[in-house]
């Protein structure tokens, strides 16, 4: 079941216009001042935010700077022992620098040549629809706060570390970003929450924790994956699945803990022609129909 609402602090504004970004108790700023009036203010400046303006620009702190060389510089050294190829090769056309955040409107400047997306910022959680539905117009609805600096390496939530470098590095990819594009026109062909919530599900084991087999290895492509310190050192330790859309569209997993369940394709061009199909032909009846495709979600692939 899809549950990214529970992955984002909720945001809220008073009749007043007083942002609030409500973290849990366990996220590690939970306890900062400076760092929850730092979350509320950069929620501010998403909401403020206007299709057509320019795209607010954030003055990142000496911390959060920090925070962005520590994991930016451990992730790339991770990606290329453990990211697929067509990653990487996404990774040195986007060319994201390692000593400085970079703005959203530096992202759009460096993707649109490439594969024609564009980011605009989003204060928190945004609706599944408008989400995933904008992919269509090659847009893509982005945070801009860090994660805390007292735990570099890790997050409760996605933060622009998971955004940018998790997603911008795929969507520098002319293949992916062809099936974030399906992904997007799917949208706009569903009318029911059962079937958003299907897309939303395989795209989850897809898009952000599809790993493939490249050269006798497992190699991860999925956002979550290339953007998760922890995660990344785990995903070939997860029991490994053929791709299935029926059995990725229903599977049930908890966001809290390493993925125990993945789904393997046999190459780059097997997610297109089964994910990226399974977009471009989507629509309300096409979770029915699938289950009565058949299955191979029991039968582990060999590791």
């Amino acid at each position: 079941m899809f549950t990214e609402a529970q992955l984002y602090s909720p945001v809220t504004r008073t009749g007043d216009g007083d942002v609030t970004v409500h973290l849990s108790t366990e996220h590690p700023g939970v306890h900062d001042p400076a760092y929850r009036a730092r979350r509320n203010a950069i929620a501010a400046c998403a909401l403020e935010y206007t299709s057509g303006a320019p795209t607010p620009r954030i003055a990142y702190t000496e911390a959060e700077e920090q925070v962005w060389r520590t994991v930016s510089i451990e992730l790339a050294r991770k990606h290329r022992g453990l990211a697929s190829a067509e990653v990487l090769a996404a990774a040195r056309r986007l060319a994201l620098p390692t000593d400085h955040i970079p703005q959203l409107d530096e992202i759009s400047a460096a993707l649109t040549p490439l594969t024609g997306f564009r980011y605009v910022p989003a204060a928190g959680l945004v609706p599944l629809r408008e989400f995933f539905g904008s992919f269509a117009d090659r847009i893509f609805h982005s945070t801009q706060y860090i994660r805390h600096h007292s735990a570099p390496l890790y997050t409760p939530e996605p933060d622009a570390i998971h955004e940018i470098i998790g997603h911008a590095t795929q969507l520098a990819s002319p293949r992916f970003a062809a099936i974030y594009e399906a992904a997007g026109a799917a949208v706009a062909r569903l009318r029911t929450d059962a079937a958003l919530k299907f897309l939303a599900d395989v795209f989850w084991f897809s898009l952000e924790f599809g790993v493939l087999r490249e050269h006798g290895e497992i190699r991860c492509y999925g956002a979550g994956l290339l953007s998760s310190y922890g995660e990344i050192d785990e995903f070939r330790r997860a029991e490994l699945r053929p791709l299935d859309v029926f059995a990725m569209g229903t599977g049930v997993y908890d966001i809290t803990h390493y993925q125990p369940i993945l789904f393997c394709a046999e190459s780059m061009s097997e997610i297109e022609d089964v994910i990226g199909a399974f977009f471009e032909s989507m629509d309300d009846e096409t979770p029915l129909r699938a289950r009565h495709l058949p299955t191979h979600a029991n039968v582990p692939v060999a590791q």
